[in-house]
């Protein structure tokens, strides 16, 4: 196992996380954007956004084989897509909005500000402790170095 693996690992959950908190932001941004995309000649309101993380390594088979062949199995996490939310989104009576109905009711996106500020949460959590992992590996590292003195 090489030694910058635990930074390998820690670095790419940092960017996961990052990504997760940026779409986040985006979501909380857009809960109140009734033209997100224009679809058959009408526009559709935003759609709330998701991340899809997976672990690099699949399998405990593959990266065993291949620590014993002396390679370094790439581990860690990745971004595999960001999905859009197909939940239905909600209906608000307003009359005087620009885009309300006929019958004065506004199509809003299906995003929860309570419930993307509880993500956001999760995900700033989990990027502290990929932080503190890092400098725990850090720590590691300057401890052996001091070894030979």
């Amino acid at each position: 196992m090489k030694l910058s693996t635990g930074f390998d690992i820690s670095a790419s959950a940092l960017t996961a996380q990052r990504l997760r908190m940026d779409v986040i932001s985006s979501n909380i941004a857009n809960a109140e954007t009734t033209r997100g995309s224009f679809v058959n000649g009408q526009f559709q309101p935003y759609k709330r956004k998701m991340v899809v993380m997976e672990p690099v390594q699949q399998s405990f088979s593959s990266v065993l084989s291949q620590q014993l062949e002396g390679n370094s199995a790439a581990q860690g996490v990745k971004v595999t897509k960001i999905k859009e939310d197909h939940s239905p989104t909600k209906l608000v009576y307003n009359p005087t909005h620009p885009d309300a109905d006929t019958n004065g009711y506004v199509n809003m996106p299906n995003v929860d500000v309570t419930k993307e500020m509880v993500d956001m949460i999760a995900a700033t959590r989990s990027y502290e402790a990929n932080v503190t992992a890092l400098n725990a590996t850090k720590s590691m590292f300057v401890k052996a170095l001091e070894i030979g003195k």
